[in-house]
């Protein structure tokens, strides 16, 4: 369980293929403190540690991950969103957010605002999920509220502080990211639908 504050930016230092499987090492700053089989979201996606090597850790994304994120357009030297597993008795900053993406979005606008970003993304609606003005979204793991919303598009607003702190400064038009939708709407979607 996450809450969609990130925590520090990561490097990709390495991307190795084990058959259908992503093993994917990281360099960041907080690696001395973690252990094998701890879960760091990466992007918005769950993964677990399963080996560590001084100022790196591995974790490895499967065929299913893969498949529903933008974890395989990665690249030696990309910059990942990271944030551990919260912990109870903390401050729910941001929202709750599993780590389970939901489905990719392409960047359809960057807009500089004087001092914040508007960025705009549009997603497939043939999964059928939903934003909604002042909700939640999580886009690359970063916990947002949506200014903007329509059927299939949606926007954000973007302080620089966030900006600064996370790969948004890396988005461009045609930029893929992972969308987390909010977990009580789609609850609340899916119960529409079964009745």
């Amino acid at each position: 369980m996450f809450t969609g504050i990130i925590e520090e930016l990561g490097t990709v230092t390495n991307l190795e293929t084990d058959k259908e499987n992503l093993n994917i090492t990281v360099r960041t700053n907080f690696t001395s403190e973690l252990k094998i089989d701890q879960s760091i979201s990466h992007n918005g996606v769950c993964l677990t540690v399963v080996a560590i090597n001084n100022d790196q850790y591995t974790v490895t994304a499967i065929k299913e991950t893969l498949d529903k994120t933008n974890l395989d357009t990665l690249a030696i030297g990309s910059i990942v969103n990271l944030e551990r597993g919260m912990k109870l008795g903390d401050r729910l900053d941001g929202h709750i957010v599993q780590g389970h993406v939901d489905q990719t979005a392409i960047c359809t606008a960057v807009k500089e605002a004087q001092g914040s970003w508007y960025f705009t993304f549009k997603y497939d609606p043939e999964l059928h999920n939903i934003t909604i003005e002042k909700g939640s979204v999580t886009v690359n793991g970063v916990s947002l509220t949506v200014v903007d919303s329509k059927k299939n598009e949606f926007s954000v607003a973007i302080i620089p502080f966030t900006y600064e702190h996370t790969n948004f400064n890396t988005f461009r038009t045609d930029t893929i990211v992972n969308l987390e939708f909010d977990v009580i709407g789609k609850y609340v979607k899916r119960i529409t639908e079964l009745r």
